[in-house]
């Protein structure tokens, strides 16, 4: 159980036991009395707590089932390239993040106005591309039979990684 399930619990626990007070309190408190209308007051205390519960339950029945893990590319499957791009990477706005990209595989989705496919660039032993600088990488599509259609020669796309955009490219020659 994490910290934060332990203290959902022992909230949850401890506003049942105050609106359970509460209820002894009101029963035996004389009527129009403060202390009887305060008590009514303690004892709504359970209403959200009451409203979490069934909510958990109501999530639990509906709860669909689990996504399958996204395809990726096979651990050991060497590099084959389906096309050629110019890329540029663009300036990130936190200065210490403009660090130029080292030689081997890169990881991205070339985006086409609102489609994505996942792609792995490779860039040369001993070769950095900096922000900014335009460079010609062979690409490789996870999925080319979509993708390929969707960009002859001369098409501009978009990289993007988790939620940013790192750079702009533009397809050079398909097939390589």
């Amino acid at each position: 159980m994490t910290t934060i399930q332990f203290r959902r619990r022992l909230i949850v626990i401890l506003l049942l036991c105050v609106a359970a007070i509460a209820a002894v309190v009101r029963h035996f408190a004389a009527p129009d009395s403060t202390v009887r209308n305060v008590s009514t007051v303690m004892m709504l205390l359970w209403l959200p707590v009451i409203g979490s519960i069934v909510g958990w339950f109501y999530g639990k029945l509906r709860r669909p089932p689990a996504p399958d893990t996204p395809p990726d590319f096979a651990p050991v499957q060497a590099f084959q390239p389906h096309a050629l791009a110019e890329i540029t990477l663009r300036e990130s706005s936190v200065p210490a993040e403009n660090i130029p990209k080292q030689a081997g595989e890169h990881r991205c989705v070339l985006v086409l106005g609102s489609q994505g496919f996942q792609m792995r660039w490779q860039l040369a032993p001993g070769d950095l591309l900096r922000q900014g600088e335009t460079r010609q990488v062979p690409l490789e599509f996870l999925s080319p039979q979509m993708a390929l259609p969707l960009c002859p020669q001369g098409t501009a796309f978009r990289m993007l990684v988790g939620d940013t955009f790192i750079g702009d490219g533009r397809i050079v020659r398909v097939p390589v």
